[in-house]
């Protein structure tokens, strides 16, 4: 059924309130430090204060650094958020979508106890022309809050394909609220094609050779669909895969490289023994898609697989946030012993 196959063996720690950080690789170090950076272009606080205002910013393409330039020169009539103290500490920040996570975000610096900041601040991008045409530019401005979450004040999305670069010069624009779905963090990443299956231990009877002393879950990656494409030559894609609450290098997992690919197949089983019916409960798989690339790897997109309750062994944990089908998904395994259980999961940000 498929051309790879993995088997590892571990054992969950459920004394621990957090999972051990001394063995994690630098694939791990990646993954915790791209998903950050995807989180952030949704977290914060949007319904504290209405946006309001305008902000001043030119576009340019150097050809010579093949750098793209986003030059942020001020604001004006921001929103007020503390409103006892008529105050309002704001900066600027940008991305490039839908490649949030490759490209990073930029942010200019914090004007204190101002509605009318003043910038010009040059926010910079090292992309190929015929890659940042296919991207989109979100600008957004926000007020810092040092001991909470940050207040978003507004923003404008710019469709980079249509934009006029002969323009180079400063123009002023409305910052417009958040819309619904950019706060709910929906955009396409592609589905993953995938089976899951539960063999308790001792399950397949005393006569089977390959009956497991401990429960099992196998894993079948079956292929991606319509993944983002962030070059003209398509994307080197590959699927890391753990089982939180354990993020260790026996945790780790990953299929092969597929390039040049939107639609990669990659035909691979993991299997994960170590497991009592119970820990289904806490468990949750975590199976993210990568773009390969040969100084580091960027984040496209991931599913988790577990009950989504928010606790791992009684201990609240972020990662434990499935989606309503991924919930589903893996109920429909917990209940059906020795079955293969397929499904196509939209990949998200996680």
């Amino acid at each position: 059924e498929s051309d790879t196959a993995s088997e590892i063996s571990f054992q969950f720690n459920k004394h621990k309130k957090t999972p051990s950080i001394g063995s994690h690789s630098s694939d791990m170090a990646s993954v915790s430090s791209v998903s950050g950076s995807v989180l952030s272009v949704y977290s914060g606080d949007f319904g504290s204060v209405d946006a309001q205002g305008t902000v001043e910013f030119a576009l340019d393409y150097d050809e010579k650094s093949r750098e793209f330039q986003v030059h942020v020169s001020q604001c004006r009539d921001l929103a007020v958020v503390d409103e006892k103290k008529g105050r309002s500490d704001p900066y600027v920040k940008t991305y490039l979508l839908p490649d949030k996570a490759r490209m990073g975000k930029r942010k200019t610096s914090v004007k204190k106890r101002t509605v009318n900041p003043i910038y010009n601040e040059v926010l910079r991008y090292k992309i190929e022309k015929m890659v940042l045409l296919i991207q989109k530019l979100n600008l957004s401005v926000w007020h810092n809050d040092p001991l909470g979450r940050n207040s978003f004040l507004g923003e404008i999305e710019i469709d980079l394909a249509s934009w006029d670069w002969s323009n180079r010069k400063l123009n002023w624009y409305p910052l417009k609220p958040r819309s619904l779905s950019a706060v709910n963090g929906v955009d396409h990443r592609g589905v993953m094609n995938l089976s899951i299956k539960y063999v308790p231990p001792g399950s397949l009877g005393k006569m089977c050779p390959k009956n497991p002393p401990s429960g099992e879950v196998h894993i079948w990656v079956k292929d991606v669909k319509d993944l983002l494409q962030l070059r003209p030559s398509g994307v080197d894609s590959f699927v890391k895969c753990y089982v939180l609450p354990d993020t260790s290098k026996k945790s780790y997992q990953k299929t092969r490289v597929i390039k040049r690919d939107t639609n990669p197949v990659f035909n691979h089983t993991i299997v994960y023994d170590g497991f009592h019916t119970e820990d289904l409960k806490d468990a949750c798989v975590e199976l993210t898609v990568w773009d390969h690339e040969k100084l580091t790897n960027h984040f496209l997109g991931g599913i988790r697989l577990g009950l989504g309750t928010g606790l791992s062994y009684g201990i609240s944990v972020d990662w434990m946030d499935s989606t309503q089908e991924e919930v589903a998904f893996w109920q429909e395994m917990m209940s059906a012993a020795n079955e293969w259980i397929e499904g196509l999961l939209p990949l998200r940000s996680l």
